[in-house]
């Protein structure tokens, strides 16, 4: 019986991990996990990879021994990290999206906390893509092995 519950495949903390470590190493060193719950993800980047995470999340429900800031995260504090991840950040969705103007961002959205009008996967992928466009973001969609439908990540940079 595994020590921890969590919802959803419990492989994406590794392979979100994998990814950021693979794409950014020797290029960051402060992370933050915005709406990052218990803080496993923080926990294997801190742990396996080195990495200065924080949890930024107004619940406060972190695991002990993980860095956290119980706040709603909003965009002006990305430029305090070398990297923003949203996986499944629910609300701080914009706010996360918004990041990407002054700081790599990898962003795997699960509901649609875009627009009002319902929006099913596909479609938030594309909502955001374009507003990525809109405002000159580099990014690139992956899909990442883990199971379930909301496995797909944008990773993107800032504009030039």
């Amino acid at each position: 019986m595994p020590r921890h519950r969590f919802h959803g495949d419990p492989a994406r903390f590794e392979v979100v991990a994998e990814l950021i470590a693979d794409r950014y190493w020797n290029r960051i060193k402060y992370i933050a996990d915005v709406a990052g719950g218990q803080g496993m993800l923080a926990r294997i980047l801190s742990k396996q990879y080195n990495y200065e995470c924080e949890v930024i999340d107004p619940r406060g429900w972190v695991l002990k021994g993980i860095r956290n800031r119980q706040a709603e995260y909003v965009a002006s504090m990305a430029a305090y990290y070398d990297l923003i991840v949203g996986l499944h950040c629910d609300e701080a969705l914009r706010e996360v999206a918004a990041s990407a103007m002054v700081r790599p961002v990898v962003l795997i959205p699960c509901c649609n906390f875009w627009s009002e009008e319902v929006l099913g996967s596909k479609e938030l992928l594309a909502a955001i893509e374009s507003y990525y466009r809109e405002n000159g973001v580099r990014f690139e969609r992956i899909n990442l092995p883990f199971k379930g439908p909301k496995n797909v990540a944008l990773v993107s940079e800032p504009p030039l």
